[in-house]
């Protein structure tokens, strides 16, 4: 028994012994990974720390204010649009047509103011529907452009040959105008107005209506009447009576909502005696003989136009236009002669036969 004890401890001795000298051959262990699901959870907790802290300092942030100004809106402007002048690239004629070219007017003879011993002033209305006014409605495009006189006067205007002169001012030059303010005068401003959809409500049964930029265009036709402002002098150095034009102002029909015609009002004047070379370059029509025309200078000079007196500076103090101390139409127009006529006579008078 005593010895089987002893083997026992023996046994167990040599058991403990060989356990030492493997735990002596083996390798420390390794750190253990931590594991993706903590990894994910660790990373999620970093990225609300960081979303606190942004929004914690965009909560102490200022906050810049935004800006409410209204931005400029593009306003629309009234203008009127002329034809291009497109020259011909070939001699659209079987004559060379060089004369016009190079027409300029004839000087006016210098008049002493102590020579002029009569002047009178006389407005005139021209009607371009008269027949002997149908050159001013010459509705042809040649080198030089369109040859209504409207367009030849706008066109001179718009490129600065010459200077518009406010007419609701007054008719002595004062106030110089615009192309853009003519144009206003002419044709409205653009304007935005509510019309029916065709696209959305083609049969109109919905009443859909839409918002439409409406832009009038310019057409030489609503121009049917021309206003002169001349002076007749009598030079006694020549002992000739003379007429001289001063200013020439297309006028406008202005109506009533029901279409019926109110008044007629001049749009611009412009300085004849500034519009004279322009003219000259100009030939008017002849519808007679297309080949005997004249510059539209020439036109004017040589009185080839027909008119009615609508106001003078004889025997009216009040300076009225004849329609406002005469109503009657008929009696306008003698009353126009009878000025003529004193005019004429105050230079037969003074010759004795």
């Amino acid at each position: 028994m005593k010895k089987y004890f002893i083997r026992l401890c023996l046994l167990a001795m040599v058991f403990s012994a060989v356990a030492g000298a493997a735990d002596a051959q083996t390798p420390p262990a390794k750190k253990k990974k931590p594991s993706a699901v903590k990894g994910k959870l660790a990373a999620k907790g970093k990225a609300k720390g960081k979303t606190g802290a942004k929004n914690l300092a965009g909560a102490n942030a200022v906050v810049a204010p935004k800006d409410t100004t209204a931005k400029p809106v593009a306003v629309l402007e009234a203008d009127i649009k002329l034809d291009t002048v497109r020259r011909s690239l070939r001699n659209d004629a079987i004559i060379e047509r060089n004369l016009v070219k190079d027409r300029t007017p004839l000087a006016y003879e210098h008049i002493r103011e102590d020579d002029a011993v009569y002047r009178q002033r006389v407005w005139r209305e021209i009607d371009v529907h008269e027949k002997m006014n149908l050159p001013f409605v010459y509705k042809a495009t040649e080198d030089n452009g369109s040859q209504v006189f409207i367009n030849i006067l706008l066109a001179a205007i718009k490129s600065g040959q010459i200077t518009a002169f406010d007419a609701n001012v007054d008719d002595r030059f004062t106030t110089p105008m615009t192309f853009r303010q003519i144009a206003e005068n002419l044709v409205a401003k653009p304007h935005v107005a509510s019309i029916p959809d065709a696209v959305a409500d083609p049969d109109g049964s919905k009443g859909t209506m839409k918002d439409t930029l409406i832009q009038e265009e310019f057409t030489a036709d609503i121009i049917e009447r021309y206003q002169i402002k001349e002076e007749w002098v009598f030079d006694k150095q020549s002992s000739r009576l003379q007429v001289r034009i001063l200013g020439i102002a297309p006028e406008k029909d202005v109506k009533n909502p029901d279409g019926t015609l109110r008044s007629v009002t001049p749009v611009f004047w412009v300085y004849y005696p500034d519009l004279r070379p322009m003219l000259a370059k100009f030939e008017a029509y002849n519808g007679k003989n297309f080949g005997a025309r004249m510059s539209w200078e020439e036109l004017f000079e040589s009185r080839m136009f027909a008119s009615r007196i609508i106001k003078s500076t004889t025997d009216n103090p009040g300076d009225q236009y004849i329609e406002g101390y005469i109503k009657d139409p008929i009696l306008r127009l003698l009353e126009g002669e009878n000025i003529k006529d004193k005019i004429f006579n105050y230079e037969q008078d003074l010759w004795s036969y």
